[in-house]
């Protein structure tokens, strides 16, 4: 299977195929193994083995993990979703930072930002209830978290001021 892997903003093409991975070209012999009951992965490539800790799936394709000790946040979508996000951000309009706004009545969750947060176009802001149904709320536009108007446990109306940017 083809993928379109970005990480720490980097983008590679990466196509999986029983046990070998190419990698923008270049072809290595990989293997991944769970170690029983842990968020541990070992990956061997070629001949070297690297300890992978994957923690947090940050939302759908993107995931925060640490190699080896070091820190990586990644996005592996397959090319045809890879695609769609790509031609989605080049017809979206070149706003600022625009608030959040509730788009229906419902029940907040989670917070995943505080004021003076960085976060990109996107990432998730506010998790609502609403309909028996969670609804992760993400930022129409990179910025910096102004305030945040509301808290966890708090019920919202539709066009509630939830989180404003800057």
């Amino acid at each position: 299977m083809m993928y379109v892997v970005e990480v720490n903003g980097q983008r590679y093409n990466v196509e999986i195929d029983d046990g070998v991975a190419i990698v923008d070209g270049v072809k290595y012999s990989v293997s991944l193994q769970s170690v029983g009951g842990t968020p541990v992965r070992i990956l061997g490539v070629n001949d070297a083995v690297h300890r992978m800790v994957l923690r947090e799936r940050v939302a759908r394709g993107r995931y925060r993990l640490w190699l080896d000790g070091q820190r990586y946040d990644a996005e592996a979508l397959d090319s045809r979703a890879r695609a769609i996000r790509d031609m989605q951000a080049s017809v979206a309009k070149p706003a600022g930072p625009a608030p959040l706004r509730a788009p229906m009545p419902g029940l907040i969750v989670q917070l995943r930002v505080k004021p003076g947060d960085h976060v990109s176009a996107g990432d998730g802001l506010v998790v609502m209830e609403a309909m028996k149904m969670e609804n992760e709320l993400r930022a129409p536009a990179a910025g910096t978290v102004r305030a945040v108007h509301v808290s966890v446990g708090a019920a919202v109306e539709k066009g509630a001021l939830l989180v404003e940017l800057e």
